[in-house]
């Protein structure tokens, strides 16, 4: 234990005089002025995706959140579930891709993978014509995806950095953004359940 209290230890203090040397070789002070114009949680977001770097190793898996389906509960009542949150919540559900079948040509058992588009139009365009570049994130997408164990999941992006990483929205658009991200997550946490 001590030896990894060390190491961290070494670790951090090599972190530390990287930033002091950074900041006198490339202007750390401009950047810090950039950042302390960025929404305040911000870099609480960054931070949590990094965590998830570094323990996944992977910055797909990073940005992402992920719901277990209940066993009991099938596919079709889960996606029903997540269609009725989403019209209840004035969003639309705009595409259905079956990215395989149950069996393939030969009747060889696949994984399920399936992904489901959300998107609200008004809100869409609200955001596209603030940027553009939003619309490479729509429609929203949930993907459902059996894994090796048979073990079925709800998987879509998570948006806190697309809400809080830049500069802060102004409020009717964050109020928006909110909104989609709420009912994104409460679609795939009673879907997996199967409530409503």
């Amino acid at each position: 234990m001590n030896l990894i209290k060390n190491i961290l230890s070494v670790i951090g203090a090599i972190i530390l005089v990287g930033m002091l040397v950074a900041y006198v070789k490339f202007d750390l002070g401009d950047k810090m002025t950039k950042v302390s114009k960025l929404d305040p949680r911000a870099m609480g977001a960054y931070m949590d995706m990094f965590n998830k770097v570094l323990d996944t190793g992977s910055s797909a898996d990073a940005m992402i959140r992920k719901v277990k389906i209940n066993p009991e509960v099938s596919t079709e009542d889960v996606i029903e579930s997540m269609k009725s949150i989403a019209t209840d919540a004035n969003m639309l559900q705009v595409g259905d891709s079956r990215m395989a079948e149950e069996y393939d040509h030969a009747g060889k058992r696949q994984r399920y993978i399936r992904i489901l588009h959300y998107c609200s139009p008004s809100i869409a365009k609200t955001f596209i014509d603030y940027s553009e570049a939003f619309g490479a994130f729509m429609p929203c997408r949930i993907l459902i995806v059996e894994d090796d164990n048979g073990d079925r999941w709800l998987v879509t992006m998570a948006m806190e950095l697309m809400l809080y990483g830049g500069h802060k929205l102004p409020p009717e658009m964050m109020e928006k953004a909110e909104h989609v991200r709420d009912t994104m997550y409460k679609m795939m946490d009673l879907g997996a359940e199967g409530d409503f």
